[in-house]
């Protein structure tokens, strides 16, 4: 298969939604980033529809039609009747005079290869008889059946489609002629890839763009000289309202992946029976397209229909309709590789997502899959992860964060705006002596601490760290810190009791006071007694100094 969708890497936001939304989840996950799985894919677009991104873009195939028109060939279009849903008011006429100045040779309506393939429709039911027989008209509905229901290829219209048809027919009428195809379809990019016919496809936003380089406007005159029944191809049930009907059999128009899968697994259980089955992948059909140009304008099917129904109806194109074999299509089952687990497999990958009972399913859909074990099979293939599964991450953060907030020795209280409790832990509770934590979550802080402090942090923004608090009420000192997350709307106060060392503290204040009083006292004492034998050695000293005076004269005498 061409690769007709790319992923533009930079844009994946690793949101799922093109898993929720794919019918037969064609995506795998890596590095965080969607990867389309080609052999997989059906190309029905919802991916390119939904993505809030816009990660997801469209092969462009403007530069190849430009050589085409450079190259001196005549190049004819094939244009898809839904074009008067896009282009709103502006007729074939109005269209053909647009393109032509872009340097087309000619434009037809690609209802006259609708015509020829609904012609074909009505002999192979009445000369083969087939039992069920389904339309090939949409190239996304033939790979669902290539690739999920290879069993039902048999009924499947082995015939050319309407663009495929229009563009053999064209190129007949017109040598050596190139054809481009333009209309609302991702999927007709790789048919004309894989079958040829078609020598480029235009999406209606690809030509938008190209009309608007050159500064061309498209004409409204919406006036339509002929009407033909071929025109209700692109609706739902427009190839029904074409066909002459025959005898014996129900004619049934089904559109939308998710049903025509339905209607698919009840052919292949043999619940249908002489029947042919429209089918289209867009809800809607064609008017539905992933590529008509939602962007610029307000989508409505019904309004579509109106439009495109305003120019169908009367008598059929006039055709020159060829032999069955010029028609023949072989389409070929393409297999895809993706094994399948088995039911320890899928046990064991659902335990390593947390889901050990059956009511641990939960079957969110969260990840883009219906249900876990569906995500399981995923994950067996590459094309998940088991990270992917919210619940299971919620869970895993919950547990992480709870272990650490209920193991830690420090005290946490998280209250909101309204200062009331949120969340509070052990540590939290041991300190202010309160026996469970439901008898304070959702109350006023002010039931268990001053609610100053929360206040100021709270009305300022700006919190404090480290602050050491005494909780008189509860005979403890701690070591205060208050953050306001102004992002989740929360004041988070955590404590760290330090009682102990404040105590160690204190006491260690008081051995040193009474140490210092001690040695005052010493040396008070020893002042004392340094006086005292100061004072008995004066004495001393000067009766000494009067009896070696008396001496002296005693001598002298002599």
């Amino acid at each position: 298969m061409t690769e007709v969708l790319k992923l533009k890497k930079s844009n994946c936001k690793n949101c799922y939604k093109c898993i929720r939304h794919c019918p037969v989840k064609s995506i795998r996950f890596s590095g965080n980033q969607a990867h389309i799985i080609g052999n997989e894919c059906i190309l029905c677009g919802k991916c390119f529809v939904v993505c809030p991104q816009d990660a997801k873009e469209i092969v462009d195939e403007t530069e190849k039609v430009k050589v085409m028109l450079q190259s001196g060939e005549p190049v004819y279009v094939s244009l898809a009747p839904s074009f008067v849903a896009n282009y709103e008011d502006s007729s074939v006429q109005d269209l053909c005079g647009a393109l032509e100045k872009l340097g087309f040779s000619g434009v037809e309506e690609t209802a006259v290869g609708a015509t020829i393939v609904k012609t074909e429709y009505e002999r192979m039911l009445r000369e083969e008889k087939r039992n069920v027989l389904i339309s090939s008209c949409c190239h996304s509905v033939n790979l669902l059946i290539q690739k999920y229901f290879p069993q039902l290829l048999p009924n499947l219209a082995d015939i050319l489609s309407p663009m495929q048809a229009h563009c053999a027919d064209m190129k007949k009428r017109h040598p050596g002629a190139k054809t481009v195809f333009i209309g609302p379809c991702v999927a007709k990019k790789d048919e004309a890839a894989y079958y040829g016919y078609a020598d480029a496809v235009l999406t209606f936003e690809e030509l938008s763009a190209m009309l608007a380089e050159k500064g061309i406007e498209i004409g409204r005159s919406g006036s339509v000289t002929e009407k033909r029944l071929a025109r209700f191809f692109p609706t739902t049930g427009g190839i029904l309202k074409t066909m002459a009907k025959q005898e014996g059999y129900t004619y049934i128009a089904i559109d939308g992946t998710e049903n025509c899968i339905e209607a698919l697994r009840d052919i292949e259980a043999g619940k249908v029976n002489q029947c042919f089955v429209e089918m289209s992948a867009c809800v809607g059909s064609c008017i539905g397209g992933p590529v008509m140009e939602k962007k610029n304008r307000q989508v409505s099917l019904v309004r579509d229909y109106i439009s495109v129904a305003s120019s169908a109806g009367g008598e059929d194109f006039a055709v020159d309709q060829p032999m069955p074999e010029e028609l023949a299509k072989h389409i070929e089952y393409i297999p895809h590789k993706a094994s399948a687990p088995n039911d320890e497999e899928i046990a064991e990958i659902l335990r390593k997502m947390g889901k050990t009972r059956p009511e641990d399913e939960l079957n969110c859909g969260s990840c883009g899959y219906n249900t876990c074990r569906e995500k399981a099979v995923a994950v067996y293939q590459g094309k998940a992860h088991i990270s992917m599964c919210l619940p299971f991450l919620k869970e895993k953060a919950e547990n992480f964060s709870d272990t650490i907030i209920k193991n830690t020795p420090n005290a946490i209280v998280v209250l909101n705006e309204e200062l009331e409790v949120q969340q509070i832990n052990k540590a939290a509770l041991k300190i202010m002596n309160i026996p469970r934590a439901s008898d304070v979550l959702g109350e006023p802080v002010v039931r268990i601490l001053d609610p100053k402090t929360f206040l100021s942090v709270r009305d300022s923004g700006r919190g404090i760290k480290d602050c050491r608090t005494y909780l008189a009420e509860y005979k403890r000192y701690v070591e205060q810190t208050i953050l306001y997350d102004r992002d989740y709307h929360i004041l988070i106060c955590l404590m760290r009791d330090v009682t102990d060392e404040e105590n160690e503290r204190s006491k260690k204040e008081k051995i040193s006071r009474q140490t210092v009083e001690i040695a005052d006292n010493v040396v008070d004492k020893q002042m004392r007694i340094v006086q005292e034998i100061a004072s008995l050695l004066g004495e001393t000293a000067a009766e000494t100094k009067i009896a070696l005076a008396k001496l002296k004269e005693s001598i002298a005498d002599e």
